[in-house]
């Protein structure tokens, strides 16, 4: 068995693929529209053959982002080494990106540091 991908909403779709596209190596397919429901989705592929979905729609409504509320909490990728880390979190900020946490060790051993997507989603950039 295997993850297959995890989907976001966002209320800009375009501006949530343009940073994913930019920062994080994957590809995107074309989007699909669903005229009845007003449903519009950008699938993007990773190497490893994970997905991130991203969906937009009508009547969204703003979730409260409080870190103690349970579900969703972060996206979390995996590059090469610890250099890897320090050079993408401090592109992300010089980009205007609000840093969470610098680049350091966890208690579990890894390297990372953590940053908000442009819709405020927890991404952690781990080696």
């Amino acid at each position: 068995m295997r993850l297959d991908h995890i989907s976001i909403y966002t209320e800009d779709l375009e501006r949530l693929k343009d940073f994913y596209l930019k920062y994080f190596a994957v590809k995107s397919n074309e989007k699909y529209h669903n005229v009845s429901t007003g449903l519009q989705t950008y699938f993007l592929y990773f190497e490893d053959g994970a997905r991130l979905e991203l969906m937009q729609r009508p009547g969204l409504l703003k979730k409260d982002r409080s870190l103690t509320e349970t579900g969703f909490c972060h996206l979390s990728f995996g590059v090469e080494n610890r250099q890897m880390v320090d050079e993408l979190t401090e592109l992300l900020v010089k980009d205007g990106y609000l840093l969470k946490s610098h680049p350091r060790i966890t208690g579990d051993g890894y390297y990372e540091s953590c940053i908000l997507d442009p819709d405020g989603n927890e991404v952690e950039i781990i080696a």
